[in-house]
């Protein structure tokens, strides 16, 4: 053997292993170095599997977005006794949002008319006025022969209607737990508030 084939046959042998150290042995499953980990989706409860336009530019959104949340549902209006309540609302929002929950806002015309205003106006003075940055939708009906999807069944989970501005709704992580609020109900009111914490230690 000469001196050529000796330095020759380690490099050769080397080669050869490193291309077999890649073929599937028997009996040994084989994974990909690159496997995705399969990702686990929360199905949308019934309840938020509905879209609406947001109130700033009637972007649809859909509130398969809040699933898993705590959520508290207000009608709102702008020149209503109980307008105020957004200031309180906002504190709320702004308290449990790490926690999980979210505070939604649906302007209404139905009682009153009390929120006539376009949407730029009703987004403009939300914010302008009570610093609104909870999530506010475009107006809608919350009662009567065109009630809007979502409280519509609201209103059948509890058998009862908003019967004024900033009537609330608060919906459990579940998205089936449904408790309904008077107008009267302020946003830190004892009781309210006692749900709210509830609601949100639940996992």
């Amino acid at each position: 053997m000469s001196l050529a084939s000796l330095t020759w046959w380690p490099r050769s042998f080397a080669s050869l292993a490193l291309a077999l150290s890649w073929l599937p042995l028997p009996g040994v499953a084989q994974m990909p170095a690159s496997a995705p980990t399969p990702m686990s989706a929360s199905s949308c409860p019934r309840l938020l599997d509905k879209t609406f336009p947001r109130l700033q530019d009637e972007k649809p959104q859909s509130l398969c977005q809040y699933a898993g949340h705590v959520v508290l549902v207000v009608n709102t209006a702008s020149y209503c006794g109980f307008t105020p309540q957004y200031k309180g609302l906002e504190a709320l929002h702004a308290k449990y949002k790490d926690r999980g929950l979210v505070v939604l806002g649906f302007p209404s015309n139905d009682f009153g008319s009390q929120e006539p205003g376009s949407a730029k106006q009703i987004a403009e003075f939300c914010a302008n006025t009570y610093g609104v940055k909870f999530p506010m939708f475009a107006k809608s009906h919350v009662r009567g022969a065109d009630v809007n999807p979502l409280h519509a069944e609201l209103i059948k989970a509890t058998g009862t209607m908003p019967k004024w501005n900033f009537y609330k709704y608060l919906i459990g992580r579940d998205g089936r737990t449904v408790t309904a609020y008077s107008s009267l109900t302020k946003p830190d009111d004892a009781d309210l508030v006692k749900d709210i914490e509830a609601q949100l230690a639940v996992k």
